[in-house]
């Protein structure tokens, strides 16, 4: 798998701090000691000293790599508390409540990103998505220049079947029930970022319809195409289609014959899907009849990275989406960086 094996290596050659609030899950502390023993990431683990210790010792797997964090018993807590206190006090949060919450290691997790003690997040085995994004909006915050936290696929696509091969975005199959306009604006922008932060590459859109470049009438083309013009708007050197079919969107003959004006020309790698609906029916075809590997549901449009998993997700799924993480955590950098400079 080329595309991930890419991600993988930049994820090795420069590690970042992500810290995992799961650590009491076998499956997540064996994600995590492997990660740190192949050098994708510095792995900090939340939770309990004396569980997270016995259940290492009985599954036979070392500690030596990992930094454990026991918030009931860890210098960070009660400064982490104020910043807390701090951030939420005009949401009626006071002292009592930041000492509370910040015991919970969900809480704390997102408080050492929030506060840079740890570079990304990542929860989800044990906690449901709505406390997982609800946790991330409120202590991490927005992107500067994002109005909206959706989610995105990394598809791989890399079986010899395969007519297309690497990753794809596809976005939003997992959060934004029924975008708008503005807000599938919002999804099709972050999923360009994410698109060139994973996959090394610039990313070419297609905003996918029923509906190729006029070709049918109704108001879910037209939400479509009013989407894609507000992308244009705002990054004009974005490759991207208005209303296309998927064919189109993936197949160069039927882009040349449906859509000769084609920014993208049938070679998109960012699927942006009109509904959650379609998205989550999109990339379950793509998955289990078509053959890609789906690595996520991961989140866009955060400060800082903060990633949600699937409560039946394997250790091989959080392995990865540790080391998707860290590339999301270089990037994060560079852009501060770029803006900065």
């Amino acid at each position: 798998m080329k595309a991930l094996n890419e991600i993988l290596a930049r994820a090795r050659r420069s590690p970042r701090r992500i810290v995992l609030c799961e650590g009491e899950d076998e499956r997540v502390l064996q994600a995590a000691v492997k990660a740190a023993e192949d050098g994708i990431a510095h792995l900090t683990l939340v939770g309990k000293w004396a569980t997270l210790a016995e259940l290492a010792r009985s599954r036979a797997l070392s500690l030596s790599r990992l930094e454990l964090i026991d918030p009931d018993d860890s210098p960070l807590t009660e400064s982490l508390a104020e910043a807390l206190f701090a951030l939420r006090r005009k949401k009626g949060m006071t002292r009592e409540d930041a000492a509370a919450a910040i015991r919970e290691p969900l809480c704390f997790a997102n408080m050492l990103v929030r506060e840079g003690h740890a570079d990304g997040s990542v929860a989800g085995a044990v906690h449901t998505t709505g406390d997982v994004v609800r946790s991330a909006i409120q202590i991490l915050g927005l992107a500067p220049g994002c109005r909206l936290v959706s989610s995105f696929f990394l598809m791989m696509l890399c079986q010899p079947f395969h007519s297309l091969k690497g990753g794809m975005i596809f976005s939003d199959c997992g959060l934004v029930i029924d975008p708008d306009a503005e807000q599938l604006s919002q999804i099709a922008m972050a999923a360009a970022d994410s698109a060139e932060a994973l996959l090394g590459e610039q990313a070419r859109v297609a905003m996918l319809s029923f509906s190729t470049s006029g070709s049918a009438q109704h108001g879910n083309v037209e939400k479509v195409v009013q989407a894609a013009r507000r992308v244009k708007e705002r990054r004009p050197g974005l490759a991207i289609d208005e209303d296309v079919q998927l064919d189109a969107a993936i197949v160069a003959e039927i882009a040349e014959r449906k859509l000769p004006d084609s920014q993208v020309k049938g070679n998109a790698n960012v699927l942006i899907f009109p509904d959650l609906e379609a998205g989550n029916i999109g990339y379950k075809l793509a998955e289990r009849i078509g053959g890609a590997e789906a690595i996520g549901p991961l989140l866009q449009g955060l400060a800082k990275p903060a990633n949600d998993l699937s409560r039946g997700c394997s250790v091989d799924d959080i392995y990865h989406v540790i080391a998707v993480t860290t590339v999301q955590a270089q990037a994060a950098e560079a852009r501060a960086a770029a803006a900065a400079g």
